[in-house]
């Protein structure tokens, strides 16, 4: 079980991103004082945390509902999670994201809680497909509890990051959260294949 615990936390810090998440979320509050930044951050979590467990407790439902199999859910999952690892690499995903930023900025967007910052920065595509990749290869009760922990602790973490998103930003400066956005991006390439190979192992099997 701790070994399930880490695989999942690793799994979700390198998709969710919380490091990643709190630069822009820097930017995006900046016209906010202390103390509205802080319930934005923490609206923003909880919505996330709402959606992800609700694809994660009932994801598997809706697949039956639109006739899609687990094992195809994990190969393009784990494409879309490549994908993902791609951008991570290359930088192309901070790059949209600062972008995306701007253009909210730009149009005085005040509160940035629900979009973009639960969705689809936390809860996007590829954190919604992991959470339901994770739950689908959790055998048992106990298994299943041990992911939805992780989930809850990589939340928490998020908030606190977005909490602290100025401080952080100052501490880690743009050098070092780029060669941490790197590494993750690699780790998350590796396991997005090891998703993708489980998928074709049991269709061609």
């Amino acid at each position: 079980m701790i070994d399930l615990f880490i695989s999942a936390f690793v799994t979700l810090f390198v998709v969710i991103d919380p490091l990643g998440c709190a630069p822009i979320y820097a930017g995006l509050s900046a016209g906010a004082d202390r103390h509205q930044a802080f319930v934005m951050a923490l609206r923003a979590c909880v919505i996330a945390t709402l959606i992800l467990l609700g694809f994660a407790l009932f994801g598997e439902k809706l697949l039956g509902a639109l006739h899609i199999g687990l094992d195809a859910f994990r190969i393009a999952g784990g494409i879309m999670l490549f994908l993902i690892a791609l951008d991570m690499v290359f930088e192309r995903r901070t790059k949209r994201r600062e972008e995306r930023a701007e253009e909210l900025q730009a149009a005085h967007v005040e509160d940035v809680s629900v979009f973009p910052m639960a969705m689809p920065m936390i809860a996007g595509p590829g954190s919604i497909a992991t959470v339901m990749l994770l739950m689908s290869r959790a055998q048992g009760l106990e298994p299943s509890l041990v992911i939805l922990g992780a989930l809850l602790l990589i939340m928490v973490l998020t908030f606190a990051a977005l909490a602290a998103a100025g401080p952080l930003m100052k501490l880690l400066g743009e050098r070092i959260e780029a060669i941490i956005t790197r590494l993750l991006g690699v780790l998350l390439a590796a396991l997005a294949a090891q998703y993708v190979i489980d998928g074709l192992k049991t269709v061609i099997g």
